[in-house]
């Protein structure tokens, strides 16, 4: 048995303007939540959640992790873009080039998303949330895939992706050079411990995987912070 991925959550400065732009944008409904952040509940078959937790650090640097979102043509990918900018969206720079078909932009914190041309062979089984396109090593694609019970769907010159059995985006890894870490990431995945598991047995198994337990202030919680091969932080929640 293995860890069920239960959302990825975004730190914001403003959690409620920042989720009102993907629900909108990815036309996903709200959901209750336990903290002081906000949930939205996957309208496809992406899977997993998106929450929004507050906090007072302001983004700085290049997330290590994006959405690369698909379109079925030019005229659709245009439209894609033209909602996002309404919504708030901005396109950026990362250093792409010209001939580059997709379109890079930033939601209204400045985490960065790809919308992607039509054709794109990689993403052609996927929804519209095609991709979470990851900064990372393939060891810590191989410990994902472990920890998921996502097979691996690509493993070519230490590029990795895994996709859950039951459908949905791709998760991916692009090998090096890997970008610098400097302080915690904005984005981190929340797992919850399978069915009959209780969270200590599950965090010895990812420890067992080559993931450590880290110290970021979390102080006293009921759930535990810790780092994969690359240094990503990640938490175990308790069952649910």
């Amino acid at each position: 048995m293995t860890s069920r991925l239960h959302a990825l959550c975004f730190d914001a400065h403003d959690p409620l303007r920042l989720a009102r732009f993907w629900a909108d944008f990815l036309g996903w409904e709200t959901a209750e939540d336990s903290s002081d952040g906000i949930t939205l509940l996957p309208g496809d078959d992406t899977g997993f959640r998106l929450r929004f937790l507050p906090t007072r650090e302001r983004k700085t640097g290049q997330n290590h992790m994006h959405f690369d979102l698909t379109s079925t043509s030019l005229d659709d990918q245009k439209q894609v873009v033209e909602r996002a900018l309404r919504l708030g969206a901005r396109h950026i720079d990362i250093g792409q080039r010209p001939e580059e078909g997709h379109v890079v932009m930033a939601d209204p914190e400045g985490n960065e998303f790809c919308v992607i041309e039509p054709g794109n062979s990689f993403l052609a089984e996927c929804g519209f949330v095609g991709a979470l396109a990851g900064d990372g090593s393939q060891e810590t694609g191989y410990f994902w895939s472990r920890a998921l019970g996502w097979p691996l769907v690509w493993d070519q010159d230490q590029e990795t992706a895994i996709r859950s059995p039951h459908g949905g985006p791709k998760i991916t890894w692009g090998g090096p050079p890997l970008m610098s870490k400097a302080g915690k990431g904005r984005l981190h995945f929340d797992l919850v411990p399978p069915a009959g598991s209780d969270q200590q047995t599950e965090i010895d198994r990812l420890v067992s995987l080559g993931a450590r337990r880290i110290d970021i202030g979390q102080g006293d919680v009921d759930w535990v912070v810790m780092a994969d091969p690359d240094g990503h932080e990640f938490c175990v929640l308790t069952s649910r």
